[in-house]
């Protein structure tokens, strides 16, 4: 039985538990809203020593990160070192989008050595195992997605609400399609004039989701790449054809969480989210991003940042991280923590704005120890207290002040009494 399938017989199970304990949120409602489809537990039975979370609409507001080998860069034990750089820097989850090297290994050995859900792009399988796009088939998809589940992965990106239907509304895309899986569907129905078969089988994806329990994670594949692309009629069909295949998915007992843009104006972030919310019916909004403007590059973490922050105030549950090398490459061990801890402050500050209970606490702490001048316990409470160390470990002075204000230090000018 799957986690839907047990909160939905009344029973709160082991890992609903163990992820209402770490939210601070009472298990039943936990369960209930597993049960109405608005929260998640990525939490595949074949994975091994791993620490459940819930995404959605009780939770806090979680965060992942991406990783990956590619064809000109395919070091596991890299990826390693990012995926436990990630995990100890806050990420919620994290997710393989490897096209380079052994797939199969790559993602064994990440998983073995993973204690948060993992995710996968099954698609990135059959393209890469493929010589061109005339090798692949529907079975090679559907296959991907069951060995995938196979080794124990929790969730999975599925680009089935790419139809041909939508092909004639891509036309004039600033952007054109950007998602890697969403763009190769497009080409893959063009050359083969047939719809696209995660859509045409979806019931043989709900099957093996069933099976592991593997969260099913529907795809943007058409999501925009750049402001101007925005809330399109593409992007938005393809939502619409998202929500019916999460009706399909619930109806079999299949947990679901909908992806999202992508590049979206400050101005519509809102309309955005109330979209996915209404057609997805109120299935878990994973966001990438969305990042608010275009010229970031070196600083998308940023650009990030502020729209996460935006989106999971007005209702997205889930924020998938954006590096400084976004656009650009491959990124680094040190880039992969400052996109961690750029989401992690977006989170947070949503949860601040929607009221979660707790998160406003850890703010007060901080403060406190700012106005004590506990320099100690302020640097403990921070985001990334190795960071902030180093940096007043910089002022090479050995007072209770800083560099910046030092004898005319504000709080120790102000007294109440």
């Amino acid at each position: 039985m799957t986690q839907l399938e047990r909160a939905r017989n009344n029973e709160i199970t082991l890992e609903m538990e163990k992820a209402a304990s770490k939210d601070g949120i009472d298990p039943e409602d936990l369960r209930r809203s597993i049960a109405n489809g608005n929260t998640v537990i990525p939490a595949n039975k074949l994975h091994r020593h791993l620490e459940p979370i819930a995404i959605g609409k009780v939770a806090s507001t979680k965060i992942n990160a991406n990783f990956g080998t590619s064809p000109y860069d395919a070091d596991v034990e890299k990826e390693l070192r990012k995926q436990e750089a990630s995990i100890r820097h806050g990420a919620d989850t994290v997710m393989d989008l490897s096209t380079g090297g052994d797939l199969d290994s790559i993602r064994s050995t990440l998983i073995a050595a993973c204690t948060v859900p993992f995710g996968t792009v099954p698609i990135y399988q059959a393209m890469a195992d493929a010589e061109s796009i005339d090798d692949v088939d529907g079975d090679a998809m559907i296959q991907a997605v069951r060995r995938h589940a196979e080794q124990g992965v929790d969730f999975v990106t599925v680009h089935a609400g790419v139809t041909q239907d939508v092909i004639p509304l891509l036309k004039g895309r600033l952007g054109g399609v950007v998602s890697r899986g969403g763009s190769f569907l497009v080409s893959w129905m063009m050359k083969n004039e047939a719809n696209n078969p995660l859509y045409e089988r979806f019931d043989e994806v709900i099957d093996i989701a069933y099976e592991y329990d593997v969260t099913l994670s529907l795809g943007d594949g058409l999501r925009p790449g750049c402001l101007s692309d925005a809330s399109d009629k593409a992007q938005y069909h393809e939502l619409k054809v998202l929500g019916d295949l999460t009706k399909k998915a619930w109806a079999r007992d299949v947990q679901v969480m909908i992806e999202g843009p992508g590049h979206v104006p400050l101005h519509l972030i809102k309309e955005n989210i109330e979209m996915q919310k209404e057609h997805c019916h109120g299935a878990p909004f994973y966001v990438l991003g969305p990042l608010v403007t275009d010229i970031g590059a070196g600083y998308d973490h940023i650009t990030s940042a502020i729209g996460g922050a935006l989106a999971a105030s007005y209702g997205a549950d889930f924020l998938c991280y954006v590096t400084p090398s976004e656009h650009l490459k491959l990124p680094n061990i040190e880039e992969v923590i400052d996109g961690v801890i750029a989401s992690k402050i977006a989170a947070h500050a949503a949860d601040i704005a929607k009221g979660f209970p707790g998160a406003m606490e850890w703010d007060d702490r901080i403060s406190r120890a700012r106005r004590n001048l506990d320099w100690d316990e302020q640097i403990r409470l921070t985001v990334n207290p190795n960071r902030a160390k180093m940096l007043r470990e910089q002022s090479e002075i050995d007072t209770d002040e800083c560099t910046m204000c030092g004898q005319y230090c504000a709080l120790k000018a102000f007294t109440e009494d």
